[in-house]
């Protein structure tokens, strides 16, 4: 039985009702969108995102991940500049990659789930260029930075052929980690004055960036910001150390450095060996995440069950114990995950 994430981040469990009609239109349009149909290539995103048996059909059409895409991840706390550096990057990324593809995670309400996909805007000077693919992606609720598609997504663009993916997180704080298992090289964004709270997101963001880039340089405050993120660094090992640039992206300083910094730390990873490790790490997070999201339907439906009700009756009259109550819910889930109708 196959799995995927529905519109609203919910899995789906497939396996009836195959469309062979659907199948070979979605492969029709993996084909185009290879050749360099930006339109098809938008459609299957969007197909993507709404999960289901089509999103089945598409993740079944592509390859194993193209050896020469390379994807960055930018992330950062929210209001720190990073839709404007972005736009910055991108003139220095389609100089040397000559195509660049970004995705764009914006946040959700909490009560509609829309968004306000507002890249597109800020980023107007590039949208219109061949060299350059936009995708605005609605976070839907979704911790971590990104919006349930996103893997699906950069897998997409990477067999399409893209060989540089941007990939720019919601911006919720120290939750974003989804990203350093997602992207090849994670560019922290901070702003002057965010190096008070240095030791308290050590645990956090400081652990995932390859790149830390200091935007709004221009604003006070920059040296003692620097000056603690040096020290918090201190203790890593010196080939290890994030390499640490300053940008004043509404005027596009320091965007030149960051895409050396960037160039730096890919040659660096593939030199030694790390890129392949990464990878390894980043297909074990996205197989996690398929066999987590089919346990979680599985959950859904053992506590619609009797079983469940009676051991909850059972715990509330103090019958049973909790593990006790566990132990027989997980056999059953067992049960579910194996029966017939989901192979």
């Amino acid at each position: 039985m196959l799995l995927r994430c529905g519109l609203r981040g919910q899995p789906e469990i497939l396996g009836a009702g195959m469309n062979p009609e659907l199948e070979q239109q979605l492969q029709g349009e993996l084909e185009r969108a290879r050749k360099g149909d930006r339109g098809a290539l938008a459609r299957l995103i969007s197909v993507l995102e709404r999960g289901g048996y089509g999103a089945a059909c598409v993740e079944r059409g592509l390859s194993a991940r193209a050896a020469d895409s390379y994807t960055v991840g930018i992330t950062g706390a929210p209001g720190a500049g990073k839709s404007t550096l972005v736009n910055a990057l991108l003139g220095e990324m389609v100089a040397d990659a000559q195509r660049v593809a970004l995705l764009a995670v914006d946040p959700s309400s909490p009560l509609s789930r829309g968004a306000l996909l507002g890249d597109r805007v800020r980023m107007h000077s590039h949208a219109a260029s061949p060299a350059v693919f936009i995708r605005s992606m609605a976070s839907r609720g979704q911790l971590g930075g990104l919006a349930v598609a996103t893997r699906s997504a950069r897998r997409l663009l990477e067999a399409c052929g893209w060989p540089l993916i941007m990939i720019e997180t919601v911006g919720v704080g120290q939750v974003e980690l989804d990203v350093a298992s997602t992207t090849d090289t994670v560019v922290v964004v901070l702003n002057p004055g965010w190096g008070d709270e240095v030791q308290a997101n050590k645990a956090g963001l400081m652990e995932v960036a390859d790149i830390f880039v200091i935007n709004k340089a221009d604003k006070a405050g920059l040296e003692a910001t620097r000056r603690d993120l040096e020290g918090a660094l201190a203790s890593l090992p010196q080939q290890r150390r994030p390499a640490i640039v300053e940008t004043v992206a509404t005027e596009g300083r320091g965007a030149v450095d960051l895409w050396a910094a960037i160039c730096a730390h890919r040659q660096a990873i593939e030199e030694s060996g790390e890129l392949r490790e990464r990878r390894l790490g980043q297909l074990r997070a996205e197989l996690r995440g398929f066999v987590e999201a089919h346990l979680e339907v599985a959950l859904d439906e053992l506590f619609a069950t009797d079983c469940a009700d009676l051991q909850l009756a059972a715990i509330g009259r103090g019958a049973v114990d909790m593990p006790a109550a566990g132990d027989v819910l997980l056999a059953e889930l067992w049960s579910l995950v194996n029966s017939p109708k989901r192979r």
